[in-house]
């Protein structure tokens, strides 16, 4: 039997794994740069290792196409029951699209909303557009901003489990609408 024994020499020289592998190196309060998107202080022992972005985090978001690709299709599916989970709160609000008519449509066009629930299924205030596509007309931007709201209300209130409601109440959820369909025109372009 042989037992061996390491020295200080080796024990210096020994590869030290990597705590965000994923990531950038970490960095140092002490640094001359900053260490975003992490938070450390002088009080803490090692390095500042950047936070992970989940799927779902303090801000639910979610994106909706006007025509979703066969792949996605069961996405768009309208649940059969009460809402019990994040993804049959997104199933349904992609249920309840309905986009302007082609018409009066613009093809490309990407229009983002804010807003909350409250605990009884109800949108808490009107949703708050965050985000239009950039050189549209004002009168697309009201069309597309009309359908969404027409949309939500149709749907409202939705139907929560009492779990669901209170883990969602006031919760900002961002919905980004896209609207991918093949139109004939370009509508509204400036």
């Amino acid at each position: 039997m042989c037992l061996a024994v390491t020295g200080p020499a080796e024990a210096r020289h020994r590869h030290q794994i990597n705590p965000t592998p994923f990531s950038h190196a970490p960095c140092s309060v002490l640094d001359g740069r900053p260490c975003t998107p992490s938070f450390c202080s002088v009080f803490n022992h090692g390095p500042c290792i950047p936070e992970i972005d989940y799927p779902y985090g303090e801000n639910l978001q979610l994106t909706i196409e006007s025509a979703p690709s066969h792949d996605d299709a069961a996405k768009y599916v309208k649940p059969d029951h009460d809402l019990d989970t994040i993804g049959d709160l997104f199933a349904e609000l992609r249920a309840c699209w309905s986009p302007p008519p082609a018409d009066a449509a613009r093809q490309g066009m990407q229009m983002s909303v804010r807003f909350s629930f409250k605990r009884s299924g109800e949108i808490i205030a009107t949703p708050r557009m965050t985000y239009a596509t950039a050189g549209v007309s004002a009168d697309v931007r009201d069309t597309y901003l009309k359908a969404i709201n027409a949309s939500l209300d149709a749907c409202m209130p939705l139907k929560f489990t009492s779990g669901l409601g209170g883990a969602l109440a006031g919760r900002p959820i961002a919905i980004r609408y896209v609207d991918n369909r093949e139109l004939g025109k370009q509508s509204g372009s400036p």
